[in-house]
């Protein structure tokens, strides 16, 4: 199936797309402050500029859209129907740069925890995430 907005009106869009201070970002900023936890955001001395970090814990916390650093098994990582392959080879690239980016914050003695926009994140399953992290 063709796109049904122009090639500059699909780049419009594409590029109106944030990357920092989203809506799960802001949400997990709040979440932090209401546990008391003392963090920054997007620490780009850090591997991947997380997009916040518990310093005095070392943990790096990561939302990640599931379109964009293709969640396995959702709904919302779908490729589109047009340009399989130029997408299908973004997506990969994102996931081997997320992982490395990764692997990189472990060498460096910091943990690493995910978020994705899928699962609506809360309270209970923030502190449950931080509390495994601390714990392992």
């Amino acid at each position: 199936m063709a796109d049904v907005y122009s090639k500059a009106k699909r780049s419009q869009i594409m590029a109106s797309i944030r990357g920092k201070h989203t809506s799960p970002e802001i949400l997990l900023a709040r979440l932090l402050k209401e546990l008391g936890l003392k963090f920054e955001r997007h620490r780009k001395d850090l591997p991947g500029s997380p997009d916040a970090v518990l310093p005095r814990k070392k943990i790096a916390l990561f939302v990640n859209g599931c379109f964009w650093h293709g969640h396995h098994n959702c709904s919302r990582a779908t490729l589109p129907s047009t340009n399989k392959v130029f997408w299908k080879t973004k997506i990969e690239k994102n996931k081997r740069r997320d992982e490395s980016q990764r692997r990189n914050l472990r060498k460096m003695g910091w943990s690493a925890l995910t978020f994705w926009t899928c699962k609506p994140l809360n309270l209970e399953m923030l502190k449950s995430r931080l509390q495994r992290s601390l714990s392992s």
